[in-house]
């Protein structure tokens, strides 16, 4: 009889003999485009990056530094999209998402729009072409639903900032510009004015309109109309803010106070003032 002793297996894997060059080899393609997939690197294209990465899984291979290896879905970039690049706040908004995305890995295409329907749609064509990872978008307006749903159509995630269609959802980074606009009427009533006349950008910008809304209703609460004349839609600039404020100041009645919808506008008030001798604050107030 034959007494068998229980056998503990502990079988210890093989180290993987697969090499670049196996990879290669079985890929069909070169070694350097191995060594250009597994180090992240341009110059290949999605399919051969897909089949290269496909054969190095199914022989063992592991490169050295297998975070290195980028999803062939992904560009690594990002789209910023301004209407303008004249704002103060653009430049300093791009540092802030440029300094982010280059935390993270990723690069930043930035263009302008000039607040241009037709432009925006261009743009949104050529960042769905170039197959951008996410697009970032402070110069949407109300009409502008079409060129948004290009993002859509291309699964393209975006955000808004500042301002936002109101007929495409999406996630949105910005103020309360009711509450905002609230606040600063309150202000302005706090020193007793009563000849006011406000000034904001193009109505179909949300940010804009929201504004308004929130300087007249406010107004209208501690007794005092903005109508007519007193109320201004211009453009979301200097120049735009010179035009309101003479139309404002050589009327028969000009008011003792211009509330501006932006600080480019309220630059553009304060520079008509200067060229024609008026003195803020002592003849003329002025909020941005």
């Amino acid at each position: 009889m034959t007494h068998e002793l229980p056998v503990q297996q502990h079988v210890v894997p093989r180290p993987s003999t697969s090499s670049a060059a196996s990879v290669a080899r079985v890929a069909g393609v070169s070694a350097a485009t191995v060594s250009y997939v597994m180090n992240g690197k341009a110059g290949v294209s999605t399919e051969t990056r897909e089949h290269v990465l496909m054969v190095a899984s199914g022989l063992g291979f592991v490169p050295r530094n297998p975070e290195s290896i980028k999803d062939p879905r992904r560009t690594r970039v990002i789209g910023l999209v301004f209407p303008n690049i004249i704002n103060p706040m653009y430049p300093r908004w791009a540092q802030g998402v440029t300094t982010a995305a280059a935390a993270a890995g990723y690069e930043v295409f930035l263009t302008n729009t000039r607040d241009d329907s037709t432009v925006l749609s261009q743009v949104m064509t050529s960042l769905a072409s170039r197959n951008v990872d996410g697009v970032i978008l402070a110069a949407a307006l109300e009409q502008d639903a079409t060129s948004l749903r290009i993002l859509r159509a291309a699964k393209i995630p975006f955000v808004y900032l500042s301002r936002c269609s109101p007929f495409v959802a999406g996630d949105f980074v910005g103020i309360n510009d009711h509450a905002a606009g609230e606040e600063i009427m309150e202000h302005v009533l706090s020193h007793g004015y009563t000849q006011i006349a406000t000034v904001i950008g193009p109505r179909h910008s949300t940010s804009s309109l929201a504004r308004e809304r929130g300087f007249v209703r406010t107004a209208a609460k501690g007794g005092v109309s903005i109508t007519g004349t007193r109320k201004i839609s211009t453009t979301l600039d200097s120049r735009g803010g010179r035009l309101a404020a003479e139309a404002l100041l050589t009327s028969d009645s000009p008011p003792e106070v211009i509330v501006c919808g932006s600080d480019e506008i309220a630059i553009g008030v304060l520079e008509y003032a200067a060229d024609h001798g008026i003195q803020v604050p002592k003849k003329l107030a002025v909020t941005g």
